[in-house]
């Protein structure tokens, strides 16, 4: 008779943590989309509603020049990526070599490593080779983390699919480049895309190694915004963080419904 009002009791407090959990990431982010819409130049109080903010935020000069700059960086980056990573996945996934285990914790270290270590790490090996500091190379200082990511998510992926489909594949006449094109690739596409998705968010938000390995003319958007919130968060950078959260939410919703269908193809298989 006790156990059914036990698990009456249950959920209630399981709710309320998770109504707490939910209030402490979120709360911040509806108090940010509220301000933005503050007729008022300054977000401590509230003078009307208004789109003001938005309207100036799209003809802010600065602000699109900062988006080019890390839409050129992210798109680079991640091109660049995409290739490198889904060999490195498939390399490690199917071949045999000497060092292979050194090499799988060496490839996967920049996931683990504070961003500053990499930032002043990049920017040291710069300075000993006397490499100019541009948009080049924060590209290529990008690159070095959003190879990780890509390479893990193809990872994951490769352990869930048949060893020998390739083998299949040349056993029926295949060449090994149709087998991996023609066979292999196509199973591994919805983890690339997702990856891909995945570091162009990190590279967009990116801030510290972008400052560290950036030359003069080369300001990303989280460079501009920090240099904007030191003297104080004004509206306009409410909207702009509120555009930002939609854009990566959307990103984030695409990477996981293309890993959703995927997983659901797979079981139907």
């Amino acid at each position: 008779m006790n156990k059914p009002q036990l698990s009456q009791k249950r959920p209630s407090w399981q709710l309320m943590l998770t109504l707490l959990m939910f209030g402490f990431m979120y709360l911040p982010i509806l108090v940010l989309a509220f301000y933005s819409f503050n007729e008022s130049r300054y977000s401590a109080g509230w003078g009307g509603f208004s789109l003001r903010w938005y309207k100036s935020l799209f003809n802010d000069s600065r602000i699109l020049a900062a988006l080019q700059d890390s839409l050129t960086v992210a798109i680079g980056a991640v091109a660049v990526s995409a290739v490198l990573g889904t060999l490195m996945a498939v390399g490690l996934a199917r071949y045999e070599f000497f060092g292979k285990g050194l090499y799988r914790g060496v490839s996967y270290l920049p996931l683990i490593i504070p961003d500053i270590a990499i930032a002043v790490a990049t920017l040291v090996f710069l300075a000993s080779f006397a490499i100019p500091l541009s948009l080049w190379t924060v590209i290529a200082a990008h690159i070095v983390f959003c190879l990780a990511y890509i390479a893990l998510v193809v990872s994951t992926r490769l352990a869930g699919l048949n060893p020998h489909l390739e083998e299949a594949a040349l056993d029926l006449g295949a060449n090994p480049r149709q087998a991996f094109v023609q066979v292999l690739m196509p199973e591994l596409m919805p983890a690339v895309i997702s990856g891909c998705l995945l570091a162009f968010v990190l590279s967009m938000d990116d801030f510290l190694i972008s400052s560290f390995t950036a030359g003069g003319g080369t300001n990303t958007l989280p460079m501009e915004i920090f240099s904007r919130v030191r003297t104080g968060v004004k509206p306009d950078i409410n909207a702009l963080s509120v555009v930002l959260i939609l854009a990566s939410g959307t990103i984030a919703f695409i990477a996981e419904y293309i890993r959703f269908r995927s997983s659901q193809r797979r079981l139907n298989q």
